[in-house]
């Protein structure tokens, strides 16, 4: 499971040329869903997008106020091109991403938990597997990727032997 999080002035969503969420001050988390992403990965993602330190305090201590702390808005958007797989020729591969009902299920849970885990009136949604046009304002730029399982998997064996060691 996968975010990219972009600290922003305002954000929306708009469908079918509806405005379907916006928020102002805030996060707005772009979030994808991949093959063996568990409800668990939703809520360690979900908890940690919502601890994260993105704003500086009042005296100017840089990096030292979360979403949470400065009473802001998240927008969530489901964007399963995040994980795109670009390493072979120049169409993106998408089999890295999670598909379907099971997708969407678990994304539902990852937004669940946002709310859960802060005001729910502060957290707004987009529309999955909707053409989305998402616009925002950006503050700084601050934009970060996030991980639900950063360094907790064990990374893949490579497939490759090599013969000659000893």
């Amino acid at each position: 499971m996968k975010a990219i999080l972009q600290r922003v002035l305002s954000a929306s969503v708009t469908v079918d040329q509806k405005v379907v969420s916006s928020i102002g001050n805030g996060i707005l988390v772009l979030a994808a869903m991949a093959p063996g992403d568990t409800e668990k990965d939703a809520e360690r993602l979900a908890s940690k997008i919502l601890k994260l330190k993105l704003w500086d305090d009042d005296s100017g201590g840089r990096w030292k106020r979360s979403v949470q702390d400065i009473n802001g808005e998240v927008l969530c958007v489901s964007q399963f091109t995040l994980l795109a797989n670009t390493k072979k020729g120049n169409k993106p591969d998408f089999h890295g991403a999670l598909g379907g009902d099971e997708a969407r299920r678990l994304y539902e849970c990852f937004y669940r938990k946002v709310q859960e885990g802060y005001t729910p009136e502060k957290v707004q949604d987009g529309v999955f597997q909707a053409m989305m046009q998402v616009a925002l304002v950006n503050d700084g730029p601050v934009t970060i990727e996030v991980s639900a399982s950063q360094g907790e998997r064990k990374p893949e064996k490579s497939a490759e032997v090599d013969e000659s060691a000893p």
